[in-house]
């Protein structure tokens, strides 16, 4: 029969499609998880994944991974919610973010008043959002782009304009704005593939009929403004990093595309548990005055249900 270390292994190998990866994030040796796996295969009748190549989970696979990461998210809510109300505490809470440098300051009011709360932040893809909240890996999301998914909830924080941030010496430093196509040749500073500033840029040239001229693409997306600064290249930016207490000596000149703007969103598991702590942060970052960046009191708030 089927427990729970099985299905953790499982929950892993499908993660990482690679058997001896998998076996050294989880410390076991490579055959016996691969043991592992085809004896889950045999008890439910049908191979997980392909094994032509490289190891893939198959459609099989992808179907009894989500159920599987539902049902070891319940157990995990579970004992979250027993020790919440043994402790009589508030709990811990996990969020999940893009970027985390929108929300250091909520998260530093947060953090203030309520001290004893544990806090685990964790960079996260947006295309991972959905299936890790429902799995209740995590228990919130704050994301720049949209998700399209069912079974969450979203409450949208910030609706802003993204600009194009150059050197000051920059020939197009002294413009109020500037069109597509005057960007067309500019040298381009940019995350990597994923992130909504990369699909931001891809999706605004593409719509224009052009190619952006990325020379430089970065994990680390804090040294974007440095790398501008240096004359390596512009880069979209946006609107909240003009408030930065910090910042780099740049130009940030509007563009003239109604769609140049980036949605920032708070996301969670319709359905799922979530913590006191969860609840208190939701309704922090909720509350969050993101234009004058202050705490406001917020007597209600509605979520909209995502269905994809």
């Amino acid at each position: 029969m089927m427990d729970l270390n099985t299905l953790r292994q499982f929950v892993v190998v499908a993660r990482l499609e690679h058997l001896s990866r998998a076996a050294d994030e989880l410390r076991v040796a490579q055959p016996s998880l691969s043991r592992t796996i085809s004896r889950l295969e045999r008890e439910l009748g049908t191979p997980l994944f392909d094994r032509a190549g490289r190891l893939r989970l198959n459609d099989a696979g992808r179907l009894f991974l989500g159920y599987v990461e539902r049902s070891l998210g319940e157990l995990d809510a579970g004992r979250r919610a027993v020790a919440e109300a043994v402790s009589e505490g508030l709990g811990a809470v996990r969020l999940a973010s893009e970027t985390f440098l929108t929300l250091t300051e909520p998260l530093a009011a947060f953090k203030r008043a309520h001290p004893a709360i544990e806090v685990g932040l964790q960079w996260m893809p947006a295309e991972d959002m959905a299936r890790r909240l429902r799995a209740q890996d995590v228990d919130l999301c704050v994301a720049s782009q949209p998700i399209r998914a069912d079974g969450l909830e979203a409450v949208q924080l910030l609706d802003e304009a993204v600009g194009l941030a150059t050197p000051l010496d920059h020939p197009l430093a002294g413009r109020a704005s500037v069109s597509m196509d005057e960007l067309a040749d500019q040298p381009f500073v940019t995350a990597r593939a994923g992130h909504w500033q990369r699909r931001l840029l891809d999706r605004l040239f593409a719509t224009s009929g052009l190619t952006p001229n990325i020379v430089c693409e970065v994990d680390e997306h804090s040294a974007i403004a440095g790398l501008i600064s240096a004359g390596l290249g512009v880069s979209l930016v946006p609107g909240f990093a003009r408030r930065s207490p910090v910042q780099a000596p740049l130009r940030w000149i509007a563009v003239d595309n109604p769609d140049c703007r980036r949605t920032l969103t708070l996301f969670w598991a319709a359905d799922g548990h979530l913590s006191a702590a969860a609840r208190l942060m939701r309704s922090t970052i909720i509350g969050w005055d993101w234009i004058t960046s202050e705490p406001q009191e917020i007597l209600v708030h509605h979520p909209v249900k995502l269905s994809g």
